[in-house]
């Protein structure tokens, strides 16, 4: 029997990942956006506690697995990338903006896309061209020159490293109180404990990404044949996803690839048995315009910022990665502005209406 190429063995694992992520979304009513849009506009926060609780679980796992020294989280691409943060800041503001546009995530379009929504194949589409273009192609050039690859080691070691060095204890010590306090923070509300059916989702979410890094660290280790430390993102492999389809004899299997799939199989097989499932287009040309342009943002921002909601605002969030927090704050800010452009018809207008509101407050 032919053994099992690194990449075959990764992408095995990234399509279980992406088949729990997909169940999880869907049965838990998880979306990034619906985060930051009922936050903004209903002051409920119960999918932001959703979000903190994914982060913790996922923290704890990573860190208790590069304790065990099974894998190395300084190798991960959000530790080792050489990139400036402030193409983490910027690219993730024309994410956020992406997203508002969409409605969704790229993660998001993957779940709207197992529930039968054949607008987010467009989304899907769209992003992961651009997504691949801005890694290695025409917008690429772009990125590079708006943003010089630079050796940012030093900014980019990880908020666990660099406090643990400063009061000299172990980073792993740093990252379990931080996890804890997300942790905290998530289930202080008595209004959220009960609501078992989010909160057992989120734990899932947070062990697929300690999967991941497992899938990629320690089941496809092979040191004749090096395959990279990664976990679930959901920009580049997007475009990968598309390259493989068009170029599979003479491509390669990787983790996002199994992940990108295994998500839309995940969220269609639960919206089937939910009975969710249905069919929906884009009801004008107005919706259609929204969704080519908001899925080249995402595209083109996805890859600038170093990863997606999910990439950076889990993913790299495990590994205490310096840019999860700017990239975080930059797609909140990005939607923010994007959400109040589509209810407003203009920036200014939202602006003058959030400074009447806040006048009303007082």
């Amino acid at each position: 029997m032919e053994e099992l190429s690194p990449g075959t063995i990764a992408a095995a694992g990234g399509l279980i990942a992406g088949i729990g992520m997909g169940f999880a979304a869907r049965w838990g009513n998880f979306c990034t956006l619906g985060a930051i849009e009922v936050a903004i506009f209903g002051g409920n926060y119960d999918r932001i506690r959703m979000w903190a609780l994914i982060i913790a679980v996922a923290m704890l796992g990573t860190f208790f697995l590069d304790h065990l020294r099974l894998i190395d989280i300084t190798q991960s691409i959000y530790l080792s990338a050489g990139t400036s943060l402030a193409a983490v800041a910027i690219g993730s503001v024309v994410f956020g903006l992406g997203m508002s546009l969409v409605g969704t995530c790229g993660f998001g379009a993957l779940v709207r896309i197992g529930g039968g929504d054949l607008k987010s194949i467009i989304t899907f589409l769209v992003m992961g061209i651009f997504a691949y273009a801005t890694l290695s192609g025409a917008t690429a050039y772009l990125r590079l020159s708006l943003f010089s690859e630079q050796d940012t080691g030093n900014n980019i070691a990880g908020i666990a490293h660099f406090t643990a060095d400063y009061l000299s204890v172990s980073p792993n010590i740093i990252a379990y109180i931080i996890a804890f306090a997300l942790a905290y923070f998530a289930l202080k509300t008595p209004g959220f404990r009960q609501q078992h059916k989010r909160i057992l989702a989120s734990i899932l979410m947070g062990l697929l990404v300690v999967w991941g890094w497992l899938s990629t660290g320690v089941l496809a280790a092979d040191e004749f044949e090096p395959y990279r430390l990664e976990t679930l993102t959901f920009s580049a492999p997007l475009g990968e996803t598309i390259m493989y389809v068009m170029t599979m004899s003479g491509a390669s299997l990787k983790f996002g690839i199994g992940a990108t799939v295994g998500v839309i199989i995940g969220s269609a097989l639960t919206s089937l048995a939910l009975g969710h499932f249905r069919w929906e287009g884009c009801d004008d040309p107005r919706e259609l315009k929204r969704q080519l342009v908001g899925g080249l943002l995402m595209g083109v921002g996805g890859v600038t910022a170093l990863g997606c909601t999910i990439g950076q605002g889990i993913s790299a969030f495990s590994t205490l990665a310096i840019s999860a927090p700017i990239a975080l704050i930059g797609m909140f800010c990005g939607a923010w502005v994007g959400l109040h452009f589509l209810i407003h018809g203009s920036i200014s207008e939202a602006f003058q209406n959030l400074l009447a509101t806040r006048q009303d407050d007082k």
